[in-house]
């Protein structure tokens, strides 16, 4: 198990998975909660009936796996669609995590969790957190960026965009800060110095 665990997370478009992919390249262990996500809520996913159960036919694409537009709206017009959700894939996503996490090698692991601070009361792990690292952008680069892979309007991303805490509350909340807005060997060697700095504490 490794010896300690650190959070990376920051806002929807900040980057977090290229941030994550250069920690994996450095060797570190990196299990990211959107990936279990996926992982349950594919075709076949152990999410997949409960998430029926919870929010109706309509939740379950042709091709058996999670309806994720017609999720995304219910759990953007409904807070009641949204907590039942949460209720059935919070407890499943920090199981796996969990369980993960244990079988983790080396000095540190990274768990990736998006809305760490807005979500940290659930689905946190089932150990001490030891850092956290964010990943921030400008905001104009958050929505082009999920605009560019997802399809949604400048409205729907901002509308997303909204209810997360702010850039500047999550830096103040977070002890290291990675910014990913310019050049990628900026954010490599951003990279690279807070390792080395985690691998030395």
């Amino acid at each position: 198990m490794a010896e300690k665990l650190a959070i990376l997370t920051g806002g929807i478009g900040s980057g977090k998975s290229r941030v994550a992919e250069m920690f994996k390249k450095l060797g570190v262990c990196v299990i990211d909660a959107d990936d279990i996500s996926h992982e349950l809520t594919q075709s076949g996913g152990a999410a997949i009936e409960a998430i029926r159960s919870a929010l109706g036919e309509a939740s379950i694409a042709a091709d058996g796996s999670m309806n994720r537009a017609a999720v995304r709206s219910m759990a953007f017009s409904d807070a009641g669609a949204r907590a039942r959700l949460e209720d059935v894939l919070h407890p499943m996503i920090q199981s796996l995590a969990d369980q993960r996490l244990q079988e983790a090698p080396g000095r540190y692991a990274i768990y990736v969790v998006p809305l760490w601070w807005e979500k940290r009361t659930q689905g946190s792990p089932g150990r001490d957190v030891w850092t956290v690292i964010n990943v921030d952008c400008d905001e104009e680069t958050q929505v082009r960026r999920v605009m560019s892979r997802s399809g949604l309007t400048r409205d729907e991303v901002m509308a997303i965009m909204a209810t997360q805490v702010s850039r500047q509350q999550r830096r103040d909340l977070s002890d290291h800060t990675i910014l990913n807005d310019g050049p990628i060997g900026q954010t490599e060697a951003q990279v690279l110095r807070l390792h080395q700095r985690l691998i030395d504490s």
